[in-house]
C-alpha cells in the first residue's frame, strides 16, 4: 500500500526529482515568475510555498532547512530578507499558477509558476502605435549611419572584385563524400 506517498514523481527517481523541485524553485524565488510545465508547476507550488512559509518564521533552525533544500546562502538569505517579507500579512497562496499554451512537440500544457506579490515588475507596458513608429524610425536611421563607410581615405571595392573573391571551402564534405568509392580502392 503506498500510504502517505502522495505527490507526482515526474517519470523520476527520487534525487533526480528532488534536484529538478529545487530547480524549480531557486528559479521561481530568483525570478519570480518561471515558465514550466503543468505538473513540474504543481509539485514546485507545494515546495516554494513551505519555503516562504520558514522565511516568515526567521530562526536559525528554519534558515538551515531552507538551506537543506536549495543549497545556496545568498539565495536563502534573499528568501528571509526580502521574498517572506512581503508575505507577512497572507496566510498562504504565495504563489499562483497561470495557463500558457500547449508545447509544440509533446503538447504538454505549458503555465507561469510566479509568486503572488512580487517586487519587479514582469510584463511590460505594451508600447502605443506611435512610439513603436518613432522607435522603428530612429533604428532604421541607426543602421543607416552605420553601413556608410567611416574611412574616406580608403578606395571602395568595385563589384567585379566582390565577385572574383575566393570563397571559403565547406568542411567536411557530407554524407555523400564518405560513401563514395575511392579510384586506387579496388
Amino acid at each position: 500500500m503506498r500510504h502517505q506517498k502522495g505527490g507526482n514523481r515526474l517519470s523520476r527517481n527520487r534525487s533526480l526529482l528532488r534536484a529538478t523541485l529545487r530547480d524549480l524553485a531557486k528559479a521561481t524565488l530568483i525570478e519570480q515568475r518561471i515558465c514550466t510545465t503543468s505538473a513540474k508547476a504543481k509539485e514546485a507550488r507545494r515546495l516554494v510555498e513551505k519555503l516562504i512559509t520558514l522565511g516568515k518564521k526567521d530562526t536559525l533552525a528554519a534558515r538551515r532547512a531552507a538551506f537543506a533544500v536549495l543549497c545556496d546562502h545568498s539565495l536563502v538569505s534573499q528568501l528571509f530578507k526580502e521574498t517572506a517579507p512581503r508575505f507577512k500579512n497572507r496566510q498562504g497562496g504565495y504563489t499562483r499558477i497561470i495557463p500558457y499554451m500547449q508545447r509544440s512537440g509533446d503538447n504538454a500544457a505549458m503555465v507561469f509558476l510566479e509568486l503572488t506579490e512580487k517586487n519587479k515588475e514582469i510584463i511590460s507596458k505594451l508600447k502605443s502605435k506611435d512610439a513603436a513608429k518613432a522607435e522603428a524610425t530612429d533604428e532604421s536611421a541607426v543602421s543607416e549611419a552605420q553601413t556608410k563607410p567611416v574611412a574616406e581615405g580608403k578606395a571602395e571595392h568595385s563589384k567585379a572584385d566582390v565577385k572574383t573573391a575566393a570563397k571559403p571551402k565547406k568542411a567536411g564534405g557530407g554524407v555523400r563524400k564518405m560513401f563514395q568509392r575511392k579510384a586506387g580502392a579496388e
